[in-house]
């Protein structure tokens, strides 16, 4: 299992605390630290849909003008934003065998999906 994130969110800190107490083995990709492949979101992006790797309630994007969110209207350029701007990537998201298996926290999800 590996938790794709970054340290400091609360979010991520949730999926660790859950991993833990479900004894549950993981490593940690810090997009801060190791970055981010195209190829890496484009897989995400297929699987969960771009407008949902795209974090649109953070503080990174809520930063952006009205124009420059207007800009980012469809996968490409979703995916050049985010390998740039690592913050703005929903997280957690939490991949199984390499495949990636869950976005965000959900207790329910987590239980169905996990346990």
């Amino acid at each position: 299992m590996t938790v794709y994130g970054i340290p400091n969110c609360n979010t991520v800190k949730k999926s660790f605390d859950w991993l833990k107490a479900n004894h549950i083995d993981f490593e940690f990709h810090d997009f801060k630290k190791k970055g981010i492949t195209a190829e890496k979101l484009n897989t995400w992006c297929n699987i969960f849909g771009w407008e949902t790797v795209l974090n649109r309630k953070g503080l990174t994007w809520k930063k952006l003008t009205k124009e420059e969110q207007a800009k980012i209207d469809n996968q490409n350029s979703a995916i050049a934003y985010l390998i740039k701007n690592t913050s703005a990537i929903k997280r957690p998201i939490l991949e199984k065998n390499g495949s990636a298996i869950l976005i965000g926290f959900d207790d329910d999800k987590y239980q169905q999906t996990l346990a």
